[in-house]
């Protein structure tokens, strides 16, 4: 089994990171069953817990078996879906206390679709609980949003993914060499999906190849770097093109959220609207378009 599936939390002791997060839902879960919210909403980057903690709160308030739904909105994003969706809660739970919708992705969904959905969240009976997970909470119609109770899910800092990192190898009974878990480390961005992702590659190399292993990673970090430099300063394409062509065999979702994080760290620290716009053409995963995605995004980044 996969280690971001193996190793995925099972309740909230179990999370490591987001704190306030954690203990804020903890205490609107000890509330009384009738002021309990309806609808959650989990937001913050890519792989950095929110359908982990959708599904311990699922858990939670009484959902079991067949009664817990999990929709990826981004495959499934029309109003047909969410009619499917209002025609399953109807039913009471066959097996826990409540059903609970989780829609992932949920800022793709079409606006007739987030309209419908607006609908089912106003008529949902007592039983029925959502939880809506999503990296882009400002695509959801207002009237959404209102009706959703929000959670922000934030990346780990190093050092924690370091530890959780850590904890693994051990209980795999593995060893790895520290200079490949620090690179680790580093350039899985916060997010403990990617790491784990990583780690499993790597985990079973040889101390010298895990070396080579984490350098080779560093490389892509840096080059992915020079593209966001080259991207912010409007290099012309031809400047880019060849950066490009030196990530041929970089992990495009990597290279991605290297650029997403780099520009963060600009406009936090600057007022940089070309830094906007790389971030704005870059902020859509890569995982259906790979490759040819990435190249369309620094094409529109020096052309938006």
């Amino acid at each position: 089994m996969p280690f971001a599936t193996d190793y995925r939390p099972k309740s909230f002791d179990e999370v490591l990171g987001n704190e306030a997060t954690i203990k804020a839902l903890e205490a609107v879960l000890a509330r009384d069953k009738k002021d309990i919210p309806h609808t959650f909403m989990f937001n913050g980057p890519s792989g950095c817990g929110k359908t982990t903690l959708g599904r311990i709160v699922a858990g939670n308030l009484g959902c079991k078996g067949q009664d817990y739904y999990e929709l990826d909105t981004a495959d499934f994003r029309g109003i047909d879906t969410i009619r499917d969706l209002r025609s399953k809660m109807r039913y009471s739970p066959s097996e826990g206390s409540c059903r609970v919708f989780l829609l992932d992705e949920c800022h793709k969904l079409t606006n007739d679709a987030q309209n419908a959905l607006l609908k089912a969240l106003e008529d949902a009976p007592e039983h029925v609980y959502f939880i809506l997970c999503t990296t882009d909470p400002q695509k959801l119609l207002p009237t959404v949003r209102g009706r959703c109770v929000p959670f922000n899910v934030a990346p780990l800092s190093e050092r924690q993914l370091s530890n959780l990192l850590s904890e693994i190898v051990e209980a795999e009974g593995k060893t790895i060499e520290p200079e490949a878990l620090q690179q680790i480390s580093q350039d899985s961005l916060g997010s403990p999906r990617n790491a784990l992702q990583v780690l499993e590659k790597v985990i079973d190399l040889s101390p010298r190849d895990q070396k080579k292993a984490a350098q080779k990673t560093a490389a892509e970090q840096n080059a992915a770097i020079d593209l966001c430099r080259a991207l912010i300063k409007r290099t012309p394409w031809k400047g880019v093109a060849t950066i490009l062509k030196g990530l041929e065999e970089a992990d495009v979702e990597q290279t991605r959220l290297a650029v997403m994080g780099y520009c963060a760290s600009v406009l936090l620290n600057n007022d940089d609207p070309q830094a906007f716009l790389v971030m704005d053409a870059f902020k859509e995963p890569f995982y259906n378009n790979g490759r040819p995605g990435l190249v369309l995004a620094s094409y529109t980044a020096l052309n938006g």
